[in-house]
């Protein structure tokens, strides 16, 4: 097999590989907003898709702000920032809403965008949950029912965030806590948690006692060992489960439970996916707050894609109208290569599963243009070579070769300006950065690449003609 087959096979496989990449982006953008709605809430949204931003789509954009007063003494804010992002963004992945950008903002502060969510409430609920899960045993002494019975006769015994007021920790020993109990009673428990959702290794929803929804959890190696030794040591006593500093259930310990646990508390099949959700992505490692909440609708979104297709069909149609009136025949070969390009880089979007907005479109246009500006390096050095006289092979190698440098020169740098905008960029200017980079790499394959096999195919069928 010659080398210009090869090069064909390489070209062929990458178009059909493109369809086929696009293929799930074209089927999912035809159905009508409302049945990608009911897919999405029920996660059969495609994976390898384009997804638009909230720029184009439309939903809702959150700023959340860390309580850096609860944060522990032993992690810095910057860290606890970082946790937090990927904790937030872990619950958003598993919640099925899809690829979306979550971006740190000043010191303590996370913007997260919605696109396609209109009515953010359950993301909302999924977000802010500390989701600090704890295992305390249930105290059934005298003095643990004496301060209990002191607790209950106080007008209002806890703070917001669940926890005992000043007032009423006075009247409880130190090695016990009285906690609120999901169907609003009172239980005296241990003052320390012995085991914590950190030695969680999974969680997932079963069925429960009466057949309600609940959900099972598996620990670790550490921690199975601590949750073997904490019920081997109080067999016959109420382990409570807590979560968020309220006691989901507080089911007897019957024999020593190592691995495998399960929380019951009439949840219902949404509440019992979230608290899975929220055990498997782990704790916050302190409170969330939403202090900023906008709704963007879906017409502004609509006109946007209008307009950008619009315009870029117009610039499109001049493109390919002036490289073939100019350069003739090769003006359009370099016009097919340029629709190649698109194909190339918008599957390759699809493949990395990429956010699509407006600033990624200008990106996008950019790469295009500079793909054009390959071709006309390409171009002028074979008009070049071609009025020296010399045979077409030569023409066509002399003007790849002596472009080559400038092309190289001219992506490359503007490479380096694009990852250094992706590493110290946010939000919008990492979607110029992505496409621009993307688009860059397929620019160099379709101009230099591909319509070099062109050109080498039309000089195996008629070596003497060429029009520049």
């Amino acid at each position: 097999m010659n080398k210009l087959a090869v090069k064909w096979m390489i070209i062929i496989i990458a178009l059909v590989g493109s369809v086929v990449l696009l293929y799930p982006s074209y089927e999912w953008y035809s159905k009508t907003p409302e049945e990608r709605e009911t897919l999405e809430s029920s996660g059969d949204r495609p994976k390898r898709i384009i997804n638009l931003g909230l720029d184009l789509r439309g939903g809702s954009s959150l700023l959340l702000e860390l309580d850096v007063s609860k944060l522990e003494g032993n992690e810095s804010l910057n860290e606890s920032m970082q946790r937090a992002i990927e904790i937030v963004r872990n619950r958003i992945d598993q919640y099925g809403v899809g690829e979306i950008p979550i971006t740190k903002q000043g010191e303590k502060w996370i913007s997260v965008q919605l696109p396609g969510i209109a009515n953010p409430e359950q993301a909302e609920a999924l977000i802010g949950k500390t989701a600090m899960l704890e295992f305390r045993i249930v105290d059934e002494s005298a003095r643990a029912k004496e301060a209990l019975q002191k607790v209950s006769e106080l007008e209002e015994p806890f703070n917001s965030d669940g926890t005992l007021t000043a007032e009423a920790q006075a009247l409880v020993p130190e090695d016990i806590t009285i906690m609120r109990s999901k169907d609003g009673g009172f239980y005296p428990v241990s003052a320390k948690a012995e085991v914590t959702g950190a030695d969680l290794e999974d969680a997932r929803v079963s069925t429960g006692e009466y057949g309600y929804p609940a959900v099972s959890f598996t620990f670790n190696g550490a921690g199975a060992k601590k949750f073997g030794d904490l019920t081997g040591h109080n067999l016959h006593k109420q382990l409570a489960i807590v979560l968020d500093n309220t006691i989901q259930s507080a089911p007897s310990i019957n024999a020593r439970i190592t691995r495998d646990g399960q929380i019951t508390g009439r949840f219902t099949m949404n509440e019992a996916k979230q608290l899975a959700i929220v055990l498997r992505a782990g704790a916050l490692p302190a409170p969330v707050k939403i202090i900023e909440k906008r709704v963007i609708g879906p017409g502004l979104g609509e006109d946007s894609i209008k307009s950008g297709l619009k315009a870029s069909l117009i610039g499109f149609i001049f493109i390919v109208l002036f490289m073939t009136i100019y350069y003739r025949a090769s003006g359009f070969i370099s016009s097919v290569a340029l629709v190649l390009n698109i194909v190339f880089l918008i599957a390759t979007m699809a493949y990395f599963s990429a956010t699509l907005t407006l600033p990624g479109i200008a990106g996008i246009i950019l790469s295009l243009a500079m793909a054009v500006d390959a071709n006309v390096l390409i171009l002028e050095r074979m008009r070049e070579e071609y009025d020296k006289g010399q045979p077409l092979y030569l023409v066509v190698k002399e003007g790849y070769e002596k472009a080559w440098s400038a092309i190289f020169d001219s992506n490359f740098t503007t490479w380096i300006a694009s990852i250094l905008l992706f590493n110290f960029g946010t939000g919008p200017v990492k979607g110029f950065a992505l496409t621009l980079t993307l688009g860059l790499l397929v620019g160099v394959f379709t101009s230099v690449f591909v319509t070099r096999a062109i050109y080498e195919t039309l000089l195996t069928a008629n070596p003497k003609e060429i029009s520049i």
